[in-house]
């Protein structure tokens, strides 16, 4: 049986109008799926890069978004205030990460100086939207070329390759703690007796004499 839309009354299933009211019982073909639109240039660094993506994208437009992108100084305050190496890593960039992990480790085992990672921090907070924006410009190269117009693939790669790892916030936290906690027992434990500055030795009290 076929019910009506309209009066509820019950009709052969052959039946084209309700016997009763006289509505149309033709089933309507349901509504062509849309297809997916696919991704323009700004939605592909919008996805890539995730939090924070109008804030990059105003340091990019800096640089130029054509095919001659020229250095512009640029300051990060999170890799430069942050540890260098976790920012980059929050960011997906492995190779930088390890490059400022290693890097301020070596010059200062090298040079004998603790100055030198301070050098480093300077060093990408000045160049660090720089060389994010190259990564990202490579990783959309790839991922049109691979992916060509299928918005599908073009998110599940953008979603591997982009946006952030919020576990290393709490990393990042954790160090700071442990080096606090660290300076705290230093301070607290003082210098070695070795270290000490002797005090002067009192002057001999003066004796009177009848």
């Amino acid at each position: 049986m076929k019910s009506c839309a309209q009066c509820q009354q019950q009709n052969q299933e052959d039946a084209k109008f309700c016997y009763q009211c006289g509505n149309s019982l033709a089933i309507e073909p349901a509504p062509p799926i849309a297809a997916p639109v696919p991704h323009t240039d700004e939605d592909l660094w919008r996805q890539l890069i995730g939090p924070h993506a109008d804030h990059y994208l105003g340091h990019f437009k800096k640089f130029g978004l054509g095919d001659e992108p020229k250095f512009a100084l640029t300051w990060n305050w999170p890799a430069f205030l942050y540890i260098s190496f976790l920012w980059f890593l929050y960011r997906k960039m492995y190779v930088y990460a390890l490059v400022y992990a290693l890097g301020p480790m070596i010059s200062t085992y090298v040079t004998g100086d603790l100055t030198v990672g301070l050098v480093w921090s300077i060093m990408a907070g000045a160049t660090a939207n720089y060389v994010y924006y190259w990564y990202c410009r490579e990783q959309i190269g790839e991922i049109k070329k691979n992916s060509w117009t299928d918005p599908a693939k073009q998110d599940e790669a953008l979603k591997e390759a982009g946006g952030v790892q919020p576990y290393v916030i709490w990393v990042g936290v954790a160090l700071y703690i442990f080096f606090a906690l660290t300076m705290f027992k230093l301070l607290q434990d003082g210098l070695p007796d070795g270290d000490r500055v002797p005090a002067k030795p009192a002057k001999p009290a003066a004796t009177s004499t009848t």
